[in-house]
């Protein structure tokens, strides 16, 4: 009689984190898109102490939207950035960004490229002067902070492509 009322009162407790564990597995990795009315920018940077071959500077402006019915946070970004198909950076971003469930936000990503690490990108300071645009594609691999259902990684995915504008 006694164990039986245990399993009973046990039954519950089980079920639900049965249903917690299902319910991490059905968690949908936040949506990066090109943020609308924000123009992605390259401007190219002169010699300096840290880049003394000059180098660029990439600023990304990502709309990130939350497909969850819950909360989340944003925890991580790591990936590669490559500029006119060629891999320019590693990227890491330690972003503790909160997205409310079911909502959108729209964060900026900066990104320094130094032609000093690689000298085969050099080649984009032609391109940008001339067609005033550079190819680019963001791909990583995202983590998250789900609260109790965890901290999931997502990727590798691409996360944002296309062109940006040229600064002088």
């Amino acid at each position: 009689m006694r164990r039986r009322a245990l399993i009973v009162l046990l039954l519950p407790l089980i079920a639900g984190c049965s249903a917690l564990g299902a319910l991490s597995q059905v968690l949908q990795a936040p949506r990066f898109a090109v943020a609308r009315g924000n123009q992605p920018q390259i401007q190219l940077l002169g010699p300096s102490a840290q880049r003394p071959l000059g180098g660029v500077s990439v600023r990304l402006w990502a709309e990130v939207a939350n497909p969850n019915p819950i909360g989340l946070v944003l925890s991580s970004l790591q990936g590669n950035l490559a500029l006119e198909g060629v891999r320019a950076a590693d990227v890491s971003f330690p972003l503790g960004l909160p997205l409310a469930a079911s909502q959108d936000t729209v964060i900026p990503l900066d990104i320094s490229v130094g032609f000093s690490q690689l000298p085969r990108l050099a080649g984009i300071i032609q391109t940008a002067l001339t067609r005033g645009t550079v190819a680019y594609r963001l791909d990583g691999t995202l983590g998250v902070d789900a609260g109790m259902l965890g901290r999931p990684s997502f990727g590798p995915m691409t996360l944002l492509q296309g062109d940006i504008q040229t600064r002088r």
